[in-house]
């Protein structure tokens, strides 16, 4: 039974144009933001100004129309669209008397709301933390109102009379929790660099369509809405290209423009696996009109983390939503594909197989009976084309990298049809 009791949060967007950003994109992608936290975006009002008030961000005469329309429109929240300091929160709540959170807080809470692994919250919670440290001090509304909602939750609910020492113990505390978990990450790392473990790592824009691309590829389950953020915990899969080479394709946490310097340093660990990964698929909405800024956003980070000598796949989704003069003509040179419907998902699988770091072999081999568990390793990280039971051992052709092939080249059967070729 629908509970049509509960009051779904009123949001009062404002945004001051210095020309400092394309604000009214921001706006857009802040729109978004509300909506993905839960709350019905009622409003908008933007002001250009030289620089935003150091004491309530808008002018005066803005300040007056914003406490005019809160009160006509039952407004709940009021989100600014930039980082506010804790007096020009405290102004705008004294004039307007409804709560005030900014963009980083936003974030921050959309990331509380979707973390569900243990590193992810943790990676949360030293993020809000961070945040919260320098504005213990001078909070109006949002100290008196313990009910929680958009922008309480996590530690913003549970620690909000803590002192600054107790802050700070707390944040030592995960971050000696964070470097076990990354020294365990770093573990596993290494552990597939030895065993010749291919990674690629998706990543992208948030809502770009990663975790739909993962379960088309993979059939991964993972949570796939439209919505910012909607999965924040990266995902591993192994995938067997068409050539026969199997690789880890690892699902990212997306990315936003003007994305808090607290979440990049939190999940820093996290977005490592992209950094450390052999391939690099860099997704983007072909269909959304900030695709180009979208994707040097990416790069950007990207380039950050010292990707450089990573080979990144550019591809564009959502392409069956455009038409294709106009894919032809704006991105030409990218790969396009519709993770939805399957279109271009061939095109992809070439073009990771073409930046694959290791060369494969295709070789025939007559192995023992006593050494028959190669047959598994062949068929787990390779492509196992032909099997048969022979007097003298186990006939295979198979294809395989060079690393199992260095292991296995001893049983090889050499003759003039079906020699090793490379297959680049």
């Amino acid at each position: 039974m629908i509970n049509n009791e509960e009051k779904v949060t009123r949001a009062l967007l404002v945004s001051v144009d210095s020309g400092a950003f394309d604000a009214e994109a921001s706006l857009d992608e802040l729109h978004e933001l509300v909506k993905s936290a839960g709350a019905e975006p009622a409003a908008a009002i933007m002001q250009k100004l030289p620089k935003p008030e150091s004491a309530t961000y808008v002018g005066s005469g803005k300040l007056s129309e914003i406490t005019e329309l809160c009160a006509a429109q039952e407004i709940d929240l009021i989100v600014a669209d930039s980082e506010l300091s804790p007096t020009q929160i405290r102004n705008i709540e004294a004039a307007t008397d409804v709560r005030v959170i900014d963009r980083t807080t936003l974030i921050l809470d959309i990331f509380a709301l979707r973390a569900k692994s243990r590193e992810g919250k943790l990676q949360v919670e030293l993020a809000q933390l961070k945040y919260m440290l320098p504005r213990l001090t001078g909070k109006g509304i949002e100290m008196s109102r313990l009910g929680g909602g958009i922008g309480t939750r996590g530690p913003g609910e549970t620690k909000i009379e803590t002192d600054r020492r107790h802050i700070r113990r707390r944040m030592e505390t995960l971050k000696e929790e964070l470097a076990e978990i990354e020294k365990h990450r770093d573990l596993l790392r290494r552990r597939r660099k030895k065993d010749g473990v291919i990674t690629c790592a998706i990543v992208g824009y948030t809502n770009a369509g990663k975790s739909t691309l993962m379960n088309t590829l993979t059939d991964a389950g993972v949570l796939a809405q439209d919505k910012l953020f909607a999965t924040l915990d990266p995902t591993s899969r192994a995938l067997k290209l068409p050539g026969g080479v199997s690789i880890m394709l690892i699902d990212t946490v997306g990315l936003v423009r003007r994305l808090p310097h607290h979440l990049v340093e939190a999940f820093r660990s996290t977005l490592e696996e992209a950094a450390q990964s052999d391939i690099i698929i860099n997704l983007c909405d072909a269909s959304d009109e900030e695709a180009r800024v979208h994707l040097q956003v990416t790069t950007d980070l990207l380039d950050s983390l010292g990707c450089g000598d990573t080979p990144v796949i550019t591809v564009l989704n959502k392409c069956d939503l455009l038409d294709d003069s106009l894919m032809a003509q704006d991105f030409e040179s990218y790969v396009k594909i519709s993770a939805k419907t399957g279109e271009g998902i061939d095109r992809l699988l070439k073009a990771v197989e073409e930046n694959l770091p290791v060369r494969m072999k295709r070789v025939k081999l007559l192995v023992p009976f006593a050494q028959g568990g190669l047959i598994s390793e062949i068929r787990d990280s390779g492509t196992l084309i032909d099997e048969e039971y022979v007097a003298d051992g186990i006939s295979v052709e198979a294809v395989v990298d060079e690393m199992l092939y260095s292991r296995i080249k001893k049983f090889e059967v050499k003759d003039d049809e079906n020699g090793m070729d490379n297959l680049d």
